[in-house]
């Protein structure tokens, strides 16, 4: 059976027979993991072997794992810094804060692998203009170069860590005070005026080889009447055409507000895929999941299956206890543990 194109969210931190009969749906191709779904190290790794084994080829595993206030899993993992903070480090000591930056992409990377997951929905290249909640510190930097440069640092460490990295949210989510979990989300902007700007790190991100994007749930009414991740000229021919994005494309949570312009979850579904998505994700919402499972007729096309198996992970160590015994693991997580502190020193 191959991955199909939809990825799911579970209730627990078990597999229930409802979770076990949607995730060996054909439709489905991976599995979102949420705080909800953690107890422990050896919990997770539990969970995530028994999700691998439903399957051949194995479901993908994924989080939203970034650091700061959006970090799924807490205990007995490193706490990661917010975004923000590598950037006020780059200000005054940029080559030290692209060090760091790739520490942290790599203890990220290096525990949820030896946990069993394959991949994290991160970095986040938005562009901080000062005025987005939801983005905020989750956020590099107001500058786009400097996110470029930070988020290049933080996927050499993933990559190194076992893990692929996941642009978000294209073409930028930063500008915008609205929160597309609540509410439907408006960008005013000329394509110009996003191009010489929020499109910089997505673009040189692309160049030093990013493996997979998500969309973001913003429409941007002067350049396309859809939201983005439902967007043929977003995804087609801005992202694949003009930047030459040829990896994995996700939409973001197609149960959020920001999609609800788009009719019931199949057809919100169908307008993702045919858009462009390789993968749509529908999280926090099982009727919805069990509508799409029965009502969706797609047949992922090669090209996409191909590009999911390149988000597959590759456990660094086999457990949380191997890989606390490695050194340079060791040595990442005091380096980290120094950002708060140099940020402080960079005050007085």
């Amino acid at each position: 059976m191959t991955l199909g194109p939809v990825m799911l969210d579970i209730a627990s931190t078990c597999l229930s027979d409802e979770d076990k009969v949607r995730l060996r749906h054909p439709l489905t191709g991976g599995v979102i993991l949420f705080t909800r779904n953690y107890e422990s190290c050896e919990q997770l790794a539990a969970l995530t072997a028994e999700i691998h084994a439903l399957r051949t080829p194995p479901l993908l595993i994924a989080v939203d794992h970034e650091g700061g206030r959006v970090q799924r899993f807490r205990h007995d993992f490193t706490s990661l810094p917010a975004m923000r903070s590598l950037g006020k480090l780059w200000d005054a000591q940029p080559h030290r804060a692209r060090r760091l930056a790739q520490q942290t992409g790599f203890v990220l990377a290096a525990e949820l692998s030896a946990c069993g997951v394959d991949l994290s929905f991160t970095p986040v290249l938005d562009v901080d203009h000062g005025q987005s909640s939801v983005i905020g510190d989750r956020s590099f930097h107001r500058k786009p170069q400097a996110v470029a440069e930070l988020a290049h640092s933080l996927m050499l460490g993933l990559k190194s860590g076992g893990m692929a990295a996941v642009g978000k949210h294209f073409p930028g989510h930063g500008y915008i005070r609205a929160d597309t979990h609540h509410e439907i989300a408006i960008d005013e902007r000329a394509y110009a005026d996003i191009e010489m700007s929020d499109l910089i790190p997505f673009r040189q991100m692309i160049d030093f080889g990013l493996t997979g994007m998500m969309a973001a749930h913003v429409i941007y009414p002067r350049v396309d009447k859809h939201s983005a991740g439902f967007s043929h000229f977003w995804l087609n021919t801005i992202l694949r055409g003009e930047l030459r994005f040829e990896g994995c494309i996700f939409s973001d949570d197609l149960s959020m507000q920001g999609a609800a312009g788009y009719g019931d979850i199949r057809d919100r579904a169908q307008a993702a895929l045919r858009a462009g998505c390789d993968m749509i994700l529908v999280c926090n919402d099982a009727q919805a999941a069990d509508q799409l499972l029965e009502t969706l007729q797609w047949e992922i096309p090669a090209v996409s299956l191909a590009r999911l198996a390149h988000m597959r992970g590759r456990r660094y160590a086999k457990s949380m206890i191997q890989l606390h015994a490695e050194g340079t693991y060791v040595r990442a997580v005091r380096e980290i543990s120094e950002i708060g502190i140099s940020n402080q020193a960079l005050l007085f």
